[in-house]
């Protein structure tokens, strides 16, 4: 691991006390889990100034392999959350496989300079050589 982390250096890094959150995970120990963040204060009781964050999760199966996904959920609720999971999830995929075809877009238009590659590599020609 480096000495970084969220831009600090590791002698620098300390709590955020003013973002503290007791964490619940909840599941149907089929395929739904809901993390529920409830904002605390540093001693640890119940801070009602601030919103409960829900947080959807579940593992998809790809042709790559699992994939975890997660999305935040607008919720009131820990049942409103479960309500709202498949919504939430659907939401997500079709995020990752919009910034998927993002990325492949962006490799294949990819344009490599002939003085850029290098040593040994490419044609002997000059010109430019499109990446497919």
């Amino acid at each position: 691991m480096s000495d970084r982390q969220a831009g600090q250096r590791i002698d620098e890094i300390s709590a955020d006390l003013d973002n503290l959150h007791r964490e619940d995970v909840f599941s149907d120990m089929r395929l739904a889990t809901i993390r529920r963040l409830q904002p605390i204060q540093p001693d640890g009781s119940p801070d009602p100034t601030r919103a409960t964050t829900y947080i959807a999760e579940t593992t998809i199966v790809s042709q790559l392999g699992p994939i975890p996904v997660q999305s935040p959920i607008e919720a009131d609720s820990l049942k409103d959350a479960f309500t709202k999971f498949p919504e939430a999830i659907k939401a997500a995929v079709e995020r990752l496989s919009e910034r998927a075809q993002e990325m492949r877009r962006e490799e294949a238009s990819r344009i490599v300079v002939p003085g850029s590659m290098p040593p040994g590599g490419g044609g002997g020609g000059g010109g430019l050589i499109f990446d497919r």
